[in-house]
């Protein structure tokens, strides 16, 4: 059930008859997945993640509760957005409390988002579509929100997550028990 991508030149291959597709784009534990695919079980959603272990995990919750509208992508993003996903495919993408954080041993960071990234990603994201981002750093937030303002394919619209806001990962969860607060960042792709 899990399909493995990572180091795959080719394109995958979505159904059409999905009333959306969905990424969550490095799933974890897949707690913000899970829900996403039952609260909606006509949009078909994706979970990518490099660890196999997660995706294995996962892929447990999905057979003993018979989720029938999630695929289980091994991949890693940057592949996945740039010539995996088939052209304007997708109808949302979650990056939710992406990793790797700031290291304490002051290991440079390799940050996913990007305006590298950020400029793949109407390769992928449908007309109209939407990039939904939360983190726990407050600076790496700044640095999304500066991005994306010189980004004129994009325009902030936080209404766009109005239907999942109250979904949460592990993470975000972990963090709020410490007091910590998650900002969340929704923007629409212009046409």
């Amino acid at each position: 059930m899990i399909e493995v991508l990572t180091n795959e030149y080719r394109l995958l291959s979505l159904p059409a008859d999905a009333e959306s597709v969905e990424l969550d784009m490095g799933c974890g534990k897949g707690k913000f997945t899970l829900e996403l695919a039952q609260r909606y079980p006509k949009r078909l959603v994706l979970a990518s993640d490099v660890m196999l272990g997660r995706l294995r995990r996962i892929e447990q919750k999905v057979l003993h509760q018979k989720i029938p509208n999630v695929r289980l992508l091994r991949a890693e993003s940057a592949q996945l957005v740039r010539f995996q996903l088939p052209w304007r495919s997708v109808d949302r993408i979650h990056i939710l409390c992406p990793d790797p954080w700031p290291k304490e041993d002051k290991r440079p960071l390799r940050r996913l988002v990007s305006t590298q990234f950020l400029c793949t990603l109407p390769r992928v994201l449908k007309p109209g579509g939407t990039l939904h981002l939360s983190t726990d750093h407050q600076p790496y937030f700044e640095a999304w929100q500066e991005m994306l303002a010189k980004l004129p394919f994009f325009t902030p619209d936080p209404g766009a997550i109005a239907d999942v806001r109250d979904l949460k990962t592990d993470f975000e969860l972990q963090w709020e028990a410490q007091g910590k607060s998650v900002g969340h960042l929704a923007f629409r792709l212009g046409n």
